[in-house]
């Protein structure tokens, strides 16, 4: 096995992983939010929990099937225009990523967490 079989063959095995992270954290927020939702009659956190949850498989899902990007076009055809199509493809799941973030939490990723709530001056 050459080494461009190898990275491609890595980068394959990770979009594999991007695609499964998804798709199982989906199912987990799924049936979490199920279950919740039969102990507990229509209460509004499990909808803002289901969200998170999926968001967070998403973001994951996101961040490996980059990676994948990185290595295949950067190990196996390293040329401008496969390296310009790299840039605009992050540049896209970056700002998606950023979007699902700031709907998780609320803020952008660059953004400190709200001290606690019950302290006073600042």
């Amino acid at each position: 096995m050459t080494f461009q079989e190898g990275m491609e063959l890595a980068g394959k095995a990770i979009d594999v992983a991007g695609v499964a992270a998804i798709v199982i954290g989906a199912i987990v927020a799924t049936l979490i939010a199920g279950m919740a939702l039969l102990r507990r009659h229509g209460e509004d956190r499990i909808y803002s929990r289901y969200r998170q949850r999926l968001g967070r498989s998403i973001l994951l899902g996101l961040e490996l099937l980059v990676a994948a990007d990185i290595i295949r076009t950067v190990a196996v055809t390293p040329t401008f225009e496969s390296v310009g199509v790299l840039a605009l493809i992050v540049l896209i799941r970056t700002f998606l990523s950023w979007s699902l973030e700031l709907e998780i939490s609320g803020r952008w990723p660059w953004q400190k967490e709200p001290a606690a709530s019950g302290r006073a001056g600042g």
